[in-house]
């Protein structure tokens, strides 16, 4: 029970490798809030446990990240841990190719959301002297793919984003790291491939050392461990979730 008596919310909780932290974190103890902008997905997810209770979330819109945290703040009075983990991508396109409305969308969710959630939450994190967030990034960010140039770029930032509020944000207690996972059995493997077929996914799995996809188990042990007080002494790191993706 490593997350005995603390409070998190994750956003995409709702499937992937959101819901599989939402699972690791209440075996572990926690309350947790699953935010997600599918409301009926994080309502369902939610009624399996009766410790997690589901909030409707756009995490690129402002008003919409301060109502989410409102929410959690009213049911519990604190909140401990954040985990930035709704994302999107674009298809595979060259780089040159990917429209202006899918390149917003990609940094509106994967990069803005990070800076709302921040905007919200830390001067709260603040008050109390701690408090843990977690971005959910990716290998992309660390070793990028062809013709994922956009998506690439905004895990890039998230992982920069996470070494400069960790540096900023330790005096005061709280810590900030991020998991770089390599793809995974999740709604978004299909777009990051173009095709799921056994030959697109052979080849995939061929860059992985391991020899598989990250799972949402995965996602979860390493979340878990980051987030809590066994870590109390690990901020800014970007932890590699990839199987060997990244040697």
């Amino acid at each position: 029970m490593r997350l005995a008596n603390k409070t998190a919310i994750v956003t995409g909780g709702a499937q992937g490798f959101g819901a599989g932290i939402v699972d690791k974190f209440l075996t572990e103890g926690a309350r947790v809030l699953v935010a997600d902008i599918n409301c009926d997905t994080a309502e369902a997810k939610a009624a399996e446990n009766d410790n997690a209770f589901a909030c409707q979330a756009d995490v690129s819109n402002r008003a919409s990240v301060q109502a989410m945290i409102d929410t959690a703040l009213s049911a519990w009075g604190q909140i401990d841990i954040l985990v930035n983990n709704a994302g999107v991508t674009h298809l595979p396109t060259p780089l040159e190719d990917v429209s202006e409305d899918d390149f917003d969308r990609v940094f509106a969710v994967n990069c803005k959301s990070i800076y709302l959630t921040a905007q919200a939450l830390v001067p709260h994190m603040k008050s109390r002297g701690q408090g843990a967030i977690l971005n959910i990034s990716s290998t992309a960010g660390l070793s990028p793919r062809p013709n994922l140039n956009w998506y690439n770029a905004s895990k890039g930032w998230a992982n920069v984003a996470t070494k400069t509020m960790a540096v900023e944000l330790a005096p005061h207690g709280i810590r900030v790291n991020a998991l770089n996972p390599v793809a995974g059995e999740t709604p978004l493997l299909k777009s990051f491939m173009g095709e799921d077929t056994p030959e697109v996914r052979a080849k995939f799995l061929s860059t992985i050392p391991l020899g598989r996809f990250s799972q949402p188990e995965d996602m979860g042990n390493a979340a878990a461990f980051l987030c809590s007080d066994e870590a109390s002494m690990i901020t800014g790191t970007l932890m590699e979730v990839d199987g060997g993706r990244c040697i």
